[in-house]
């Protein structure tokens, strides 16, 4: 505890003289630190961040940069589609959350130049404080433990809650993993927070961020190591085994058997869920997207929900005229609710949004907002592979990735991660000269 006592006090006294010489890392750290936390902190972070930027503009100078008009823009179009919503309501107490696609870009336009060693040291203090989340929630789930004996709160939500969100922590973790396997040297805290966050990864049970991690993992390691053709060889196969042997621990295993026997043979029983006498049944991929009718105790597995909700969108897309305005910001539930009547499922997925956020953009905007959706990645990667700023890769990567399994826009915290980390990767990549107040 002593030894972990004295690092905290060298961060704090080390973010605190960094402070004196850039005042605004604090405030962008500070924003990042509080994404796992309540919306509240998460809000007044971000409050602090908007406040100390309309102080610095007094000082500064204001610099256009193309590519953080794009969040402005599905902002701006977020805005516009209150106009025709299809659920007024719905849209409007929505449309706050949206503020950071707004906000943060403009910080980004107002505040001084962030050097990349700057950069570099927005991302350290992200990356320490993630490891603290990481010893929180993992005590906690001890304690938890020692009170029911519950194995289940070592795993996927009920490791950090459902509202905070297993899959959403997955991608910061991975972030922070990231910045401490391309840190040239390593201490022996480096180390045991490589250690920490990669065991916290895996019980987080995010079947689609785990292979996005390893894949990731490999392909640095293989760029940066130079070895033979052989040793390589023999280095992946250690690695796959290693890979292999995390998914077989208990839960984990369960979540990545599921989707495999479920699309190997059809009506396989989900005993996680049923009983011997109440029986559910998985429905695989290829009944999710052909299937007219389904019964109340089928269960789609995570492929398969998200292959349904395909269908539902071009479904949607063929029977209303939303492909130029969508429904409206957060206006689809109405619509998913008659698809599920439609179509017989049990009714808690009328609770569940597409789970893909290019459908999301594309049935709440239109097809601008899916275009511009669309350039913010495409730029984002094409931005990571110029400068070859590998943790810039990885943060592509994952939202490419992520996108297509969860609506990571439709939360307040996926809004303000995604735009605080594209900005930040971004901000002083077009070499524009600054425009004087």
């Amino acid at each position: 505890m002593e030894h972990t006592y004295n690092y905290l006090k060298t961060v704090c006294q080390n973010l605190k003289q960094e402070n004196k010489s850039s005042p605004s890392l604090i405030f962008i750290v500070l924003v990042l630190w509080c994404i796992p936390l309540s919306y509240a902190f998460n809000s007044m972070a971000l409050v602090a961040l908007v406040g100390f930027s309309l102080y610095s503009y007094k000082k500064a100078t204001f610099s256009v940069n193309p590519y953080l008009l794009l969040p402005i823009g599905l902002f701006v179009l977020m805005s516009l589609s209150l106009l025709w919503t299809n659920d007024i309501s719905a849209s409007i107490r929505a449309w706050p959350k949206g503020l950071p696609l707004l906000l943060i870009p403009i910080c980004f336009g107002i505040l001084p130049k962030l050097t990349e060693d700057h950069k570099q040291k927005v991302l350290r203090y992200f990356s320490y404080g993630i490891v603290l989340f990481t010893l929180f929630y993992m005590l906690k789930a001890l304690l938890r433990f020692a009170m029911t004996h519950e194995q289940g709160v070592f795993f996927y939500h009920e490791l950090v809650t459902e509202d905070v969100n297993a899959i959403h922590v997955s991608v910061y973790v991975v972030m922070a993993l990231f910045f401490f396997v391309t840190k040239p040297l390593h201490t022996v805290y480096d180390k045991t927070s490589m250690v920490l966050l990669t065991v916290f990864l895996i019980l987080l049970s995010s079947k689609n961020i785990i292979i996005i991690f390893f894949v990731l993992a490999a392909a640095y390691y293989f760029m940066v190591y130079k070895t033979t053709l052989t040793s390589r060889m023999l280095q992946l196969v250690g690695f796959l085994l290693v890979l292999l042997i995390m998914a077989s621990i208990g839960k984990i295993r369960d979540r990545f058997l599921i989707e495999f026997q479920s699309n190997t043979s059809e009506n396989t029983i989900n005993y996680e869920i049923g009983t011997i006498t109440n029986k559910v049944y998985n429905v695989s991929v290829a009944k999710a997207w052909t299937q007219d009718k389904f019964n109340q105790n089928d269960f789609f597995p995570g492929t398969a929900f998200r292959v349904y909700q395909l269908r539902i969108f071009i479904e949607m897309l063929q029977e209303d005229p939303i492909f130029f305005t969508g429904y409206g910001l957060n206006a689809t539930d109405f619509k998913i609710i008659q698809k599920r009547i439609q179509h017989q499922l049990y009714g808690g997925y009328e609770k569940k949004n597409f789970h893909n956020e290019y459908i999301q953009i594309f049935a709440e905007l239109g097809i601008f907002g899916f275009v511009i959706l669309v350039l913010m990645l495409f730029f984002n990667i094409k931005n990571a592979l110029k400068t070859k700023d590998f943790m810039h890769i990885s943060f592509a990567v994952l939202m490419i990735s992520l996108f297509l399994t969860e609506s990571f826009l439709s939360r307040q915290r996926g809004l303000v991660f995604f735009s605080m980390l594209y900005c930040l990767f971004n901000a002083q990549i077009w070499n524009v000269a600054p425009t004087t107040k």
